[in-house]
């Protein structure tokens, strides 16, 4: 007969904070920031097909914050020149997915433009 004796204790893993993997010696891509535009785009693409009615919707289904799939879906608004700084990995450091989040963004692309720059300058 086996005397040992087994504890099991349920846990759950998340991940927190933002990730960054090194794209080339320049360049590092933020996996958190790149999740977060996917999601938003996905998220936005169920609302514009039906699937899902708004981000309240797509809360609730997900066991989410209600502001968090409108926040992500924000990023859908990015001009397209800046989507292509976020997946090359050349993005200003401190422009991160709790930026955006955290910070107005103007619909008008030169005004998005203008606060790249901006981040660049004081970088």
């Amino acid at each position: 007969m086996d005397d040992t004796l087994e504890t099991f204790v349920p846990l759950t893993f998340r991940r927190r904070g933002a990730r960054r993997v090194a794209a080339d010696d320049r360049h590092v891509h933020d996996v958190t920031l790149l999740e977060g535009v996917a999601r938003g785009f996905y998220w936005q693409h169920l609302v514009d097909t039906g699937v899902m009615k708004s981000g309240s919707d797509i809360a609730r289904a997900e066991g989410l914050h209600p502001s968090v799939p409108n926040e992500l879906m924000r990023l859908t608004l990015l001009a397209p020149d800046i989507l292509e700084l976020l997946m090359a990995g050349r993005q200003p450091r401190r422009m991160n997915l709790i930026w955006f989040q955290r910070n107005p963004l103007p619909v008008d692309w030169e005004a998005q433009r203008q606060i790249v720059k901006r981040f660049e300058e004081d970088a």
